[in-house]
């Protein structure tokens, strides 16, 4: 029986940014779907139930906080991985025990693709969301 792919939803404002780590994703096997802002985000989160979330922090609309803190709500038992990327600090990534600003997980977004592609491949094998 095969696995199916993780689904990560990725929402971001820029859309160089959002290339970048979508391809970074996709070419690691993963299935990727985008949003531009955090209401296209939560509306997407609830057609694809995403096993990962990654919201850049500063968004129009709604910003990566509300929209973090709404998916984990909506979430309820689900559990996915949700991320918060900011260029507000440039502190090593770093997980939480509890949920800082919606996201148990805060990524610089100065960190290499490759390397937040690996964060969250690590996340999900330690089966610590699931």
């Amino acid at each position: 029986m095969t696995q199916s792919p993780v689904k990560v939803l990725i929402i971001d404002d820029d859309p160089f940014f959002l290339k970048i780590l979508t391809d970074s994703f996709s070419d690691s096997g993963f299935t990727v779907f985008n949003a531009n802002d955090g209401i296209e985000g939560v509306k997407m989160y609830l057609q694809i139930l995403p096993d990962v979330v990654i919201s850049d922090l500063v968004m129009p609309r709604m910003g990566g906080v509300s929209t973090c803190m709404e998916i984990d709500r909506l979430a309820g038992d689900a559990n996915p991985v949700i991320i918060l990327l900011t260029s507000m600090f440039q502190e090593t990534p770093h997980e939480h025990s509890v949920p800082e600003m919606g996201a148990r997980i805060h990524i610089p977004k100065s960190t290499p693709p490759v390397d937040i592609v690996i964060i969250v491949e690590q996340f999900l094998e330690r089966g610590k969301y699931q």
